[in-house]
């Protein structure tokens, strides 16, 4: 190999989460090198080309070179990279777990996401809705119904869920204070494939305006474990008010499991808002007895 043939050096680095990509070179030589990168899974696909002598000093033998390439796709990533302190966070859900078990209640209490919005109009920008899956169920006795057919119903019974049937439905008889009593009773329902393309015909827009219309479930899915699915999502949607609250634990789980919870729920709902953490204006963890404890 002569002096002026060097071996071309190829990396490939895949990352998970989101933040700044610092890369450092060590060049042996005084030689200038060129640098070529390109980043995958953004809109569109970025080609760039930097050569590395503006980037360090010719009198050293090695230099850190910070890569942040411009362009669109990047700083939408790096808009969303958590502001959400770790430690923070855990310090508060310490505080909030150690107060309720000094108030010890008859109940197990729910632990809740306060948030609060900024430069957000509810009457004017587009009002935000999405659900999310939590790693641990928060509310572990929400109250969920089946309303399913003959096969669907002989499942619920084997594990003690409620359920109704479809000749239960038709003795509601499209009456708007039963649909609402329903409705009111369980925070949500399930639905058989045969019962679902009938609850508009059976109950009317009852459930619907309840923001309660079932979940399908197929007979090749698991009842309970389509149960237990609906137990651990939680939905974030913007109504006429810049607040809003999302059950994101409860005091009888582990601190590692309610840290993994608000994370993701806080995680989730900032990809929600148009500007992302600019949106945000605080966040508070609240036991139902409990004081409130700012975490942003």
């Amino acid at each position: 190999m002569t002096q002026t043939d060097e071996p071309v050096i190829s990396h490939s680095f895949k990352i998970s989460e989101l933040g700044k990509i610092l890369l450092t070179i060590d060049n042996p030589t005084l030689k200038k090198k060129t640098l070529l990168y390109r980043f995958k899974g953004f809109d569109n696909l970025l080609r760039s080309v930097i050569p590395l002598s503006r980037c360090f000093l010719s009198n050293f033998i090695g230099a850190a070179v910070r890569v942040l390439p411009k362009g669109r796709g990047l700083r939408k990533k790096t808009d969303k990279m958590s502001k959400l302190q770790s430690e923070a966070l855990r310090e508060a859900i310490t505080q909030i777990t150690t107060d309720a078990k000094e108030k010890k209640r008859n109940f197990t209490e729910t632990i809740e996401l306060q948030i609060g919005l900024k430069n957000y109009d509810p009457q004017k920008d587009k009002r935000f809705s999405g659900t999310v899956k939590l790693p641990h169920i928060p509310r572990p006795k929400l109250k969920v119904c089946m309303l399913g057919d003959a096969q669907h119903v002989e499942e619920a019974q084997k594990i003690g869920l409620e359920y109704m049937d479809v000749e239960g439905l038709k003795k509601l008889n499209k009456n708007k204070k039963l649909v609402k009593k329903l409705a009111k009773k369980h925070q949500a329902f399930l639905a058989s494939e045969s019962v679902i393309k009938q609850i508009p015909r059976l109950l009317g827009p009852g459930l619907n305006k309840a923001g309660k219309f079932p979940t399908l479930v197929t007979h090749q899915e698991s009842l309970e474990a389509k149960v237990n699915e609906t137990k651990a999502t939680v939905k974030f949607q913007l109504k006429k008010v810049l607040c809003m609250g999302v059950a994101v634990g409860n005091c009888s789980m582990e601190e590692k499991q309610i840290f993994q919870n608000v994370q993701m729920s806080v995680n989730f709902l900032v990809s929600l808002l148009k500007k992302n953490w600019q949106n945000v204006r605080c966040l508070y963890l609240k036991t139902t007895m409990g004081k409130p404890v700012r975490i942003f």
